[in-house]
């Protein structure tokens, strides 16, 4: 099956791409380390923040995860965040919500079905009403996230690429960085095919690969 097709408008045949800032947690094995009221302090009695699985930037105001848990809020409330794009079918712990809650922000629940390949279906239209409310700034900074951060998150970014004009490459590639093994070409598959067209008018204002 041919995944490569170069996305780009006929006067923009420019592969666009992102460096994409990542969080990464440096354990030191030496200094010894204390829990008060929860949280975890370093021995000169700072806070460590941990951040959630597959945490990433994605643009500017938008990051990606997986699952965050209780360990992870005194990160999360590092990025300010105003809304958070949840994409998995089950419903929100009474935690995660009363965070949001005492937080002021906003969740948008768009349940996807984590199915196995080859039984793999992907809602469009789903997907679709996801990227407006990371198109739209008002809901910025915005985490988008689901179980592992790999497939359903990937499909949303990796569409959301699409309107940034990225080429299929460099899409699949930043894709693959987060699914790694557990990589599908379902998948890929559905973001080559993904149709952007009703989503063109809106602007990407918040985008640091603006030209």
């Amino acid at each position: 099956m041919k995944l490569e097709n170069g996305y780009a408008d006929e006067d923009d045949d420019m592969c666009k791409t992102i460096e994409v800032a990542s969080v990464v947690v440096v354990e030191q094995l030496s200094p010894v380390r204390a829990m008060v009221d929860g949280d975890e302090l370093d021995r000169d009695g700072e806070e460590l923040f941990t951040p959630p699985l597959n945490f990433a930037m994605v643009d500017n105001g938008v990051f990606r995860s997986g699952f965050p848990d209780t360990a992870n809020f005194a990160f999360l409330q590092t990025l300010g965040l105003r809304s958070v794009i949840y994409l998995c079918p089950e419903p929100y712990p009474e935690a995660n919500n009363e965070f949001l809650k005492s937080n002021e922000i906003k969740l948008f629940h768009f349940g996807i079905e984590g199915y196995k390949e080859p039984f793999v279906n992907i809602p469009e239209d789903t997907i679709r009403e996801a990227l407006k409310v990371v198109l739209d700034v008002r809901n910025h900074p915005l985490l988008i996230h689901c179980k592992r951060g790999k497939h359903r998150t990937g499909c949303v970014v990796g569409c959301l690429r699409k309107l940034q004009k990225w080429c299929l490459s460099s899409i699949f590639d930043e894709y693959q960085r987060f699914a790694a093994a557990k990589a599908r070409v379902s998948d890929q598959r559905f973001m080559e095919l993904f149709d952007i067209a009703s989503l063109k008018h809106i602007p990407i204002s918040f985008s640091c690969s603006k030209r």
